[in-house]
């Protein structure tokens, strides 16, 4: 077990280092765990690390609590479909001062950006719960539910466990959440946000449940995007690249 690491701990690390070209790269937030992979993204200011990504439908999202909490997916070329894990996640933001930065893209190569000033999730015994702080942007803060406060009561994310369809979490008393759209994702009661819901292409889609690749604030419930990525990195970079910046 390492207690003096010569791994950076985030992407962050990594760019300060001079390392500045995007790829994959070897992390330790915490000297006493081993190191793990993960995507840095230099473009947009660069030193982010990028938790989630979906781009082509290529890898399924409709997984377990384990696989959630380890982390699946590709990780070798630069647009390969992940989730980091939520272990490594929470390694990443505890005890931290960490930003969340969300890219969309739509089927038309339009972009929004959505921009929280504070992001963390809580460990596995807590349920992963979701924080996170002051939204920015021009995607609409989707994750607290939108603008209508009616509508942030049963889809704000804020403090929401995190769930998948065995390890049901949410606040919906008649229904799974994580088993209707068929994914893992913090859930309330259910979203107005669903970046892991099922990869529709071509963007409108119909169906039981509104269970696609979701950010309603900008296209609604029923549109599912072509792209998108969570990555996170500390606050004193964002001076830099907070715009429509994106390594697609």
């Amino acid at each position: 077990m390492n207690v003096c690491s010569t791994f950076p701990a985030d992407c962050s690390a990594v760019f300060e280092r001079g390392k500045k070209q995007s790829g994959y790269y070897r992390v330790q937030p915490d000297p006493q765990t081993e190191p793990f992979t993960v995507y840095c993204d230099m473009s947009d200011g660069g030193g982010w690390t990028v938790i989630q990504r979906r781009s082509n439908g290529k890898v399924s999202f409709n997984r377990n609590w384990k696989e959630y909490k380890e982390g699946f997916g590709l990780f070798k070329n630069r647009n390969d479909e992940h989730w980091l894990g939520n272990d490594h996640i929470y390694r990443l933001t505890n005890g931290r001062e960490i930003s969340l930065k969300i890219d969309l893209m739509d089927w038309h190569g339009n972009t929004r950006y959505a921009i929280y000033d504070s992001f963390r999730i809580t460990s596995e015994e807590d349920k992963y719960k979701l924080w996170l702080g002051s939204y920015s942007g021009n995607a609409g803060d989707a994750l607290d539910g939108g603008s209508n406060f009616a509508e942030q009561w049963s889809a704000s994310l804020k403090g929401m466990p995190f769930s998948t369809a065995e390890n049901d979490n949410d606040r919906f008393i008649k229904g799974n959440c994580a088993r209707e759209n068929k994914c893992g994702w913090w859930f309330n009661r259910c979203h107005k946000a669903n970046l892991n819901g099922l990869y529709y292409k071509n963007g409108n889609y119909t169906g039981q449940h509104d269970n696609g690749i979701v950010w309603s604030t900008w296209h609604g419930l029923w549109y599912s995007l072509k792209f998108t990525t969570m990555k996170i990195r500390r606050p004193s970079f964002l001076n830099v690249g907070s715009g429509d910046g994106m390594n697609v």
